[in-house]
């Protein structure tokens, strides 16, 4: 692939990016990346910060690749910039090559596509704690916001706070049920089996706290969109092609991602060795949560002006 020039205005860009990385101690540089460039010389301009190069294409990833830059592989998707920028943070938190309480500057084309333009300071913490309503709905394509958010709270807590003292890992799989439960199998006595509808809600403070404590229990559990827990304790059989996942992560994980991608349901998953929350969707990590970052609290978000604003 032919690589492109880098100018002397795209050098001087690079350079300002670097100052205001240096001043503001930020964790990397993040470029996303429209061409391939010589990014052995980016990343002699850059000396002293990391970078990271986001890109889509499959001929600039093997350049990045290829000249021992890190690489943030994207989905070759339409999306808007703000998108991809979003997304790029988030592959690169779930991959583990950011944490969600980094400073980073982020470079990227705001007006000319071909072009680099703009330079950008990101607090990430702030940055995931601000979710976009198009972030939110897009974890809400088959399960309703509420009950996802249920959810994600009670693993969030499961994975703080363990349970009698130790940590504990667990699994939760939410929405297309049937399927799900039809793809799984009963691996200990379901303590779920018998109750009433009412009685197995899981915004139930009680059925929260039963949770908890079954979360100790080997399997999955399996909720319904509407938040009803169908069962506790089941063991998926699910399997999937081209999942790729971060190196170290378990069989619980690959069954989170393998599940989500042979249901279209969003699965859950909570580290037990440190407690770390990450949610799936097609079988990929779109959300990564860290259990003592309480700037990754799900914010509600207004879709028009409050009532005191109405006139």
């Amino acid at each position: 692939m032919k690589r492109k020039k880098v100018t002397t205005h795209f050098e001087n860009l690079l350079k300002s990016a670097k100052r205001l990385a240096d001043l503001e101690k930020a964790r990397a540089i993040v470029l996303l990346c429209e061409d391939a460039f010589d990014f052995k010389l980016m990343k002699k301009l850059l000396r002293g910060v990391p970078l990271l190069i986001a890109a889509e294409d499959p001929d600039i990833q093997k350049a990045v690749v290829a000249d021992g830059v890190q690489l943030i592989p994207l989905e070759d998707e339409p999306q808007t910039r703000s998108t991809q920028v979003s997304q790029m943070l988030l592959v690169a938190i779930s991959d583990e090559l950011l944490q969600s309480g980094d400073v980073i500057v982020a470079v990227y084309s705001s007006y000319e596509k071909e072009v680099c333009d703009t330079i950008s300071l990101i607090h990430l913490a702030d940055q995931l704690a601000k979710l976009t309503s198009r972030d939110l709905q897009r974890l809400e394509t088959q399960v309703p916001l509420e009950t996802l958010r249920c959810v994600v709270d009670l693993a969030c807590e499961i994975g703080r706070e363990g349970r009698e003292g130790k940590s504990v890992g667990t699994l939760f799989v939410v929405g297309q049920h049937r399927k799900v439960m039809s793809l799984s199998q009963e691996q200990v006595h379901d303590p779920f089996r018998g109750y009433s509808r009412s009685e197995r809600l899981i915004k139930s403070p009680r059925v929260r706290e039963s949770m908890k404590e079954l979360a100790q229990i080997d399997g999955a559990f399996v909720i319904s969109a509407d938040g009803v827990v169908q069962a506790a304790g089941r063991h998926l059989r699910a399997s999937a092609d081209d999942i790729v996942l971060s190196k170290g992560l378990g069989s619980r994980h690959w069954a989170a991602a393998e599940i989500s991608k042979a249901t279209d349901a969003i699965s859950i998953a909570v580290s037990e060795s440190t407690g770390t929350v990450r949610v799936f969707q097609n079988g990929r990590v779109v959300l990564r949560i860290e259990p003592m970052d309480s700037n990754m609290k799900w914010t509600d978000f207004e879709t028009e002006p409050p009532e005191s604003a109405k006139p």
